[in-house]
């Protein structure tokens, strides 16, 4: 389970970086989807930004295609994926 902080962080990223306006970060759920309903409705191009915002605030690298599909789930699955990364 990725720490609070970092959760926290990635939500008020996503919301500043994305243009989320209205949106508050503490109102995201941790496991919501971050594409498609039910979600923020997200879509390619903003996985694209996320993925740059990503590598570029914690240094870590994120993969592409497929390989990232699990990373993008929800703002939970983004977090573990930085601290796993930035651990090995």
């Amino acid at each position: 389970m990725p720490s609070p902080a970092l959760t926290s962080e990635i939500k008020a990223l996503l919301v500043s970086e994305l243009n989320l306006s209205g949106r508050d970060p503490e109102s995201i759920a941790d496991d919501a989807p971050l594409f498609g309903e039910g979600g923020l409705g997200l879509d390619s191009l903003d996985a694209l930004q996320i993925a740059m915002l990503v590598e570029e605030r914690f240094g870590v690298r994120v993969p592409e295609g497929d390989e990232a599909r699990p990373i993008f789930r929800s703002v939970s699955s983004l977090a573990e994926f930085v601290e796993r990364s930035k651990s090995s």
